[in-house]
């Protein structure tokens, strides 16, 4: 996979190379000097040939443009140069003038080629300047100088170009970089043919594609933007840039651009996720890429065996990238490794007592009905595919990914089969199951992560494990919910979970706010939220409501059989024994059908009396109870529901209800127990396992 020494990477003889590498042009914290060195390394091992330098937030490389380097600042980029050039990597250094440059002040070109020369002077020989992400409005003086925007550009773009002598690399970044942006488009683009048309014809044109962030790039649309260039791009490529996006991490291949694009380009730089160590597929995938023609014959780069097997497939890629990536993992040497066991240390003569220190005693051994000591599990190249799947591209979830989110979905629609028998239940239980093994891969994928030795790669993953490790668990727990296997519900309702419960952030609130939000969810099975109802009983429910209460009979008998739970005074209501109160019952729908309801006696004593209990506290002469299936989670609608049966009742002239719970019911005694207003009270005759609560009106 190496480079000869002295070979131009993917070129072909006497012609200028093919660019391929690896662009810093993300916002955020830009890499250190010692991750940039081992970028190199990496490059010239893959064979990569370029490192574009380009960071937005260094400051003289764009906000603060005109400012020199300090002495110490020189001296790191004169290392970073000369750290590349020992490793066969082409360094670009790239400047950002556009947010305040005069194009037709002479003083502000003359500050700009001197900030150039002094890059040269540490032994830069390449350049590119970017007119990215910037306003289009000119200023006056501008406006007097030059006839569009695009002019101004080109005139400075090309008499820097020439004042460095013509590097033979020398990169121009268009302000339209993408078809998007293109008025009215590409063909029609009166900037792209300025362009195309004024810049020299040594410097080469830099372009994401259709998009800033693009799915897809085909061989037309680089056809397209070639002939209005006069020149082949260089591909910016964002596909794996997380940088707009704190929750987003792209461990997928590089894919979705054909191997037929690579004669009909200049090169390729990819603008990889902000974090260093995760950017390891993303950069081996385009240098299996790079490699690759579209007859899957070998280009003139040495290439190993697999890899000339390739043609260029994404998963083999991927499967090479991970199989790496995984003795990288493993790896003590690398930075933040894992600590190497101590040898003895020898007491030194000393009046202080000795740090100390792991003096090879003996290990702990377990004795007979102890706990096992914890062992942890080496990491696998299952756990990287799985890793990467669920981190996987911007527009495309991998396949583990996408199987979880369609059985999610499956289980949530077909929850009436987890409760109650139909020639669905069968198959629900199977995929519940194989489910829960799903969520448990990547439990265990979490857990082997967490130890593995090389530390520095862990810290860049480890918000993002942490995180879907937590929505995993979520989405398990609700799965065994719906199934009857667990009591989890009483928190997936609950009103005022833990900080982990829900993902948090100002960003978040606003975008749920907007009438499109969730729209763009790469799974996509709307209505992306339950829509509930709530509406007055009648008659024609009583079997809706019978069927609800024997449901939820069954789901408790694993805590309690049916034959010995006691009985509740509102059990006959529920059963329809007896109707509501008038204008004391409501029902809940979803899209399904009725999943709820809550009904109300505003004198309960008749109905007490039916199973020999007497209701005698004058406070609290009503009764009320409310059911709900499984698959309702939250808990607006029910208080919804309880607070507009507590105003019926009070209409009614009642000065308080009450309701019973039995004490196996938790999700119904958490529900009460956060309204806030129902408390715990004293009943004469109350069963054993059977909680009272009650509210004044």
């Amino acid at each position: 996979m190496s480079n000869p020494a002295g070979a131009k990477r993917g070129s072909q003889p006497g012609s200028k190379r093919f660019i391929s590498g690896v662009v810093e042009g993300f916002y955020g914290r830009p890499w250190t000097m010692e991750q940039r060195t081992e970028l190199f390394k990496r490059e010239q091992k893959w064979g990569l040939s370029t490192y574009l330098y380009a960071p937005k937030d260094d400051y003289k490389h764009r906000m603060y443009w005109r400012d020199l380097y300090c002495a110490e600042e020189a001296e790191q980029l004169m290392a970073l140069i000369s750290a590349a050039k020992q490793h066969d990597v082409e360094f670009v250094y790239a400047i950002s003038p556009g947010l305040d440059i005069t194009f037709s002040n002479p003083k502000e070109v003359a500050t700009l080629k001197r900030k150039l020369d002094q890059v040269k002077e540490f032994g830069c020989r390449s350049f590119s300047l970017l007119f990215d992400d910037i306003e289009t409005e000119m200023c006056p003086a501008d406006k007097q100088a030059f006839s569009s925007f695009a002019h101004a550009q080109v005139a400075v773009t090309n008499e820097v170009y020439q004042h460095l002598g013509q590097p033979e690399t020398f990169l121009f970044c268009p302000t339209d970089y993408c078809a998007a942006f293109c008025t009215p488009n590409v063909s029609q683009s009166s900037y792209l043919h300025t362009v195309g048309e004024k810049l020299l014809p040594g410097i080469d044109v830099l372009w994401t594609g259709p998009k800033v962030v693009s799915h897809q790039i085909s061989v037309e649309s680089i056809d397209e933007v070639s002939s209005v260039l006069k020149r082949a791009p260089v591909i910016w490529d964002n596909i794996h840039a997380n940088d707009y996006d704190p929750q987003r991490l792209f461990l997928g291949p590089y894919k979705d651009r054909p191997a037929e694009l690579i004669p009909k380009l200049k090169g390729v730089l990819t603008n990889p996720n902000c974090e260093f160590y995760p950017n390891f597929v993303a950069i081996h995938t385009l240098a299996t890429w790079c490699k690759s023609t579209a007859d899957g014959g070998q280009r003139d780069v040495e290439m190993s065996d697999e890899e000339q097997d390739l043609g260029y497939s994404p998963q083999k890629a991927l499967t090479l990238a991970l199989t790496d990536w995984l003795q990288e993992f493993l790896s003590t040497d690398q930075p933040g490794g894992a600590c190497r066991p101590l040898a003895r240390l020898k007491k030194e003569s000393s009046d202080e007592e000795p740090m100390q220190t792991d003096m090879g005693d003996p290990a702990y051994v377990p004795g007979s009905g102890e706990n096992p000591l914890y062992t942890a599990e080496p990491l696998t190249l299952e756990d990287l595919n799985l890793l990467s799947e669920l981190f996987y591209l911007p527009y495309e979830h991998g396949p583990a990914a996408r199987t979880m989110l369609q059985e999610l979905d499956w289980l949530k629609t077909h929850s009436e089969a987890a409760t109650v028998e139909t020639d669905k239940t069968a198959e629900w239980r199977t995929r519940a199951q194989r489910f829960d093994e799903l969520c448990e891969a990547v439990v265990q994928m979490f857990n082997r992560l967490s130890n593995a030795p090389n530390r520095s790669i862990l810290y860049d993953l480890y918000n993002y494990i942490c995180d879907i490790k937590s929505g995993v668990g979520l989405a398990r727990a609700y799965v065994k919910t719906l199934g009857g296997q667990d009591r989890p519900s009483a928190q997936l309702m609950n009103d005022d979970p833990e900080p982990w419960g829900f993902r948090g952030g100002l960003s978040g609130e606003f975008q749920r706010m907007l009438p499109c939000h969730g729209n763009r969810d790469l799974f996509r099975h709307p209505p992306m939220t339950a829509v509930y109802s709530i509406r007055p009983y009648c008659p024609e429910d009583k079997m809706e409501v019978q069927r609800i209460f024997r449901e939820m009979q069954r789901a408790g008998e694993d805590k309690v059989p049916t034959m010995t739970q006691p009985l509740l005074i509102s059990d006959g209501l529920s059963a329809g024994e007896m109707p509501p109160s008038p204008q004391c019952g409501l029902v809940l729908e979803d899209e399904i059908g009725v999943c709820g309801f809550a009904l109300g006696l505003t004198d309960a004593k008749p109905a007490a009396a039916k199973i020999q209990r007497v209701v005698s506290d004058p406070d609290f002469p009503s009764l009320v109870t409310m059911q709900l299936l499984p698959r309702v989670t939250d808990s607006a609608p029910a208080k919804r529901m309880i607070s507009g049966l507590l105003s019926s009742i009070r209409s009614c002239g009642s000065r308080g209800v009450f309701c019973e719970l039995r004490q196996s019911d938790r999700r119904m005694l958490d529900f009460y127990t956060k309204l806030g207003s129902f408390k715990t009270i004293k009943m004469a005759g109350l069963p054993k396992d059977v909680v009272a609560m009650g509210m004044s009106l």
